[in-house]
């Protein structure tokens, strides 16, 4: 049957793919780590975990690029070659040694203090330019804060949270 390409997949094949997909890009581009690959925390506003796929090796910190931007396109990257290998959108996160989680640990610090500044002065703050996944994070991080409400402005790379009383 020629439909069968689009049944749906074992979960554990969708995970054996994005591990595969990812490993064989490290390798054309000859760099020696390993992959790790498991199913994610779901997000709040999501259906499915995503997947969490984790490089392993000796520095690869230029994997991750100023500001982490390096490290993106490898995730749309390898997104977009496991999507089209299983005929089905995926969510998948990489991450190189951990980055991303201290790195989300370090923005949700940051928004918690900033919150705080801006309660104690009453004057609205803005934070430096990030990605949308990082403005999201701290929007998340104090969308239940009783003082404070966050909102996105300017444009392109330059958006960044503000951070306004309420």
């Amino acid at each position: 049957m020629t439909d069968e390409v689009s049944e749906p997949t074992e979960p554990n094949a969708d995970l054996n793919a994005a591990q595969v997909t990812l490993a064989e890009i490290l390798a054309s581009m000859n760099v020696k780590a390993s992959v790790t690959a498991k199913w994610g925390e779901p997000e709040e506003d999501d259906n499915g975990s995503p997947i969490y796929l984790d490089v392993q090796g000796e520095d690869l910190s230029f994997l991750l690029g100023r500001r982490g931007e390096t490290l993106a396109a490898l995730q749309y990257i390898t997104r977009t070659l496991v999507s089209k290998r299983l005929s089905k959108g995926v969510s998948l996160t990489v991450d190189v040694e951990g980055y991303r989680e201290r790195r989300r640990e370090q923005l949700r610090r940051m928004a918690r203090r900033a919150a705080e500044q801006v309660v104690q002065r009453g004057k609205p703050m803005s934070l430096e330019p990030m990605p949308a996944e990082e403005r999201r994070l701290i929007h998340i991080e104090l969308r239940d804060h009783p003082a404070v409400r966050t909102e996105s402005v300017g444009e392109g790379n330059k958006r960044k949270v503000t951070i306004v009383p309420k």
